[in-house]
């Protein structure tokens, strides 16, 4: 149980650095709708 624990620190890391790539290629897929519908 306590291996488990230790375990834990990294893919909670590892789980935080996916959502931020996540969120930020949504906002970048955002922003390139965003230019392309003002560019027209």
């Amino acid at each position: 149980m306590g291996k488990k624990q230790h375990d834990s620190g990294p893919n909670l890391k590892g789980t935080l650095f996916s959502v931020f790539i996540v969120g930020f290629v949504i906002v970048a897929m955002w922003f390139a709708v965003y230019g392309l519908y003002i560019s027209r």
